[in-house]
Order: C-alpha cells, then structure tokens, then sequence
C-alpha cells in the first residue's frame, strides 16, 4: 500500500497518513512477547508507515525500548518518531503489583512531573531507553489535571528544545479537545494527538479546537478513532473510552453499523477513513498487537467507501453537517 505524507505544522517533519501507535507493544491489558512486538513493527514497516508513537507510560518504558530496538537498525531520516513527557518512571519504595492496564511490564511506575526540570529529565530518559540521539515530536501527555504546570514548565522545555534544534515538534496528547484550544491559544504549538474525540461517535472537536488549528497551521494527530473498541465491535462488553459503554452509545454504534451494512463497508473502515477527511487531520494513528492486526487496518483504511456511505449517516444524524467525508471512495489510500 502506497501512503501519502503530509507536513506537520510549519515543521520540517513529514509523517505518512497512517502511524502507527505502539500503546498494545507495551503489553495494554495483555502481555505481549518481544517476538510478537517485533513481528507487528516489522509488518508496520513492510507496509510503508513511518511514522510511530511511544510514550513513557506506554508499558511502563516497555514500549519505547521495544520500538528504539528495532528502529536502531533503520536509517534514521526514513521515519518520524514521537514520544511523550509528564511523567518520569520510577521504582516504588514499596511494591505495588501488577500495573492495572499493562500487563508483563518492568518493575517501574509513572510519576506525574510538567515542571521544566522534569520533562528535561523525562526527555534525557525517553532518548536513553530508545537508544535515540534525537526525537522528532515531543508530546505534552494528558496533564488533565495539570494545566497551569504543563503551560508554565512542560511547554517552555519543550519550545527551549524546539528552539535548540533537538526536537522538530512541539504538541500535546489528550483524550479530550478543550483544553488542547487552550494551549493552541496560549503557546506556539505544531501538532495535537487528539484521541477518541473526533469519531463517528463524537465530533466534539469541531466547536473549538478544529477552527484555532486551522487558523494557527496546527496539525491534528487522529487516535482513538475505535472509540476504544465499540466502533470495531459494538457488541458483548463493547467499550467506549476506556470504561464500558453506555447503552445509547451502543444504540447510535449499532446504528452506524447497520447503514454501513446496506452498503456492505466495515464499520471499522468506515471509522478510520472518517477521522482522515477533515483537512486539518495529517494522519491517523491506530495501535496493534500483532501482524495480523496491522494488515487489518491497512485493509479498512484502503476499502472503498461509497460515497453514500456517509450522505445516510449525516441523513441520520451520526455526522456532524460541518463535518467533511472523504469525497471520493478510498480517496486517501
């Protein structure tokens, strides 16, 4: 499958429209073995994405030592690398047990930490355990909580490191859309990972964030377009956001699917291609544990979706009207 690429930003860096997020490779709710790591990079690579995000938390440093091991031996200007800071890793003083979402991880915990100093600290230890000398994209990742610490001491680091050539990108990962218009509002930033917030199930981000991207040439990082799961299987434990899914979000996946059945489209691709279309999105990010999973979603982002596909699902209300669809089937593959 042949990828287009887009510019994030005003930065130098180049992704292709599909990356691949490496949150399953640190072992998200369930081991996964160096063997099956490997193999799922190597798929990924196969297929022509080059782009991959990681973070600290991902697997507890799991993830990015997985990913900087089997990167090490690629030529490094042939692919983009992201990675977050606002936390550092650290051993308990007293042992908690098993990590409650990642599963055969090392001993280490996630200590919040948006000072300056910290996401220094976070940054030296990121490059360390990918056996990096450099980042393309630092993420300031979820301060929910932290907002005044991450724009006042995470946002300086990262823009003093912009500023010194040592990474391309500056942005921000969350699971929610407001407070990302904040920080469009409040800093100079070049991208955004938005997860789960702009989907067949939510459109949220068209109200705030999508418009001051748009006016300030940020690029939007699409993750979560499954919803966490109920857009790939809305039925048995169907999850939204981490949590089991409301009965009405059930009602409106199952919706979505049944119109995408009349036309006999995966829900899951019409999901992936959905969140591509919107012009301020540069790529798509989706996460797989193994081989086969990759070659799935390589397979519902290619599969061509009529375009009535998406006039009955604004017809019925699923799609926002100021939400654009891709225009022509399998227009961005």
């Amino acid at each position: 499958m042949k990828f287009k690429s887009a510019f994030l930003g005003n930065t130098s860096c180049q992704v292709t429209d599909l990356g691949l997020g490496t949150a399953p490779l640190g072992g998200l709710y369930s081991p996964v073995s160096d063997e099956s790591a490997f193999a799922t990079l190597e798929a990924a690579w196969s297929s022509g994405v080059r782009f991959f995000d990681t973070a600290p938390q991902y697997g507890n440093g799991l993830s990015e030592k997985r990913l900087g091991q089997f990167l090490k031996d690629k030529p490094r200007d042939q692919y983009v690398l992201a990675t977050k800071v606002g936390r550092l890793l650290r051993v308990p003083d007293q042992p908690q047990g098993e990590d409650a979402y990642y599963k055969g991880t090392p001993p280490e915990r996630p200590v919040f930490d948006f000072s300056y100093d910290g996401v220094m600290r976070s940054f030296e230890e990121s490059l360390r355990r990918l056996g990096m000398d450099r980042i393309d994209i630092l993420h300031i990742h979820d301060p929910d909580d932290h907002y005044m610490q991450a724009i006042e001491g995470a946002y300086k680091a990262l823009d003093y490191l912009r500023s010194s050539g040592v990474i391309q990108a500056v942005g921000a990962g969350m699971n929610q859309s407001e407070m990302l218009a904040e920080f469009a509002r409040n800093g100079a930033f070049d991208c955004f990972l938005l997860a789960g917030r702009y989907t067949l199930l939510e459109q949220r981000a068209l109200d705030a964030l999508f418009p001051v991207c748009e006016e300030r040439n940020i690029s939007i990082i699409a993750a979560g377009v499954y919803n966490s799961g109920i857009l790939a299987d809305p039925r048995g434990n169907a999850k939204f956001n981490y949590a089991d899914a409301d009965p009405l979000l059930v009602k409106s996946a199952l919706g979505i699917e049944a119109i995408c059945n009349q036309y006999g489209v995966p829900l899951k691709a019409a999901a992936i291609q959905f969140a591509a279309a919107h012009p301020v999105v540069a790529t798509t990010l989706t996460g797989a544990r193994d081989a086969a999973e990759i070659q799935e979603n390589l397979d519902m982002y290619s599969f061509p979706v009529p375009c009535e596909v998406w006039d009955s699902l604004k017809r019925a209300g699923y799609i926002a009207e100021g939400a654009p669809v891709p225009t022509t089937p399998n227009s961005r593959a």
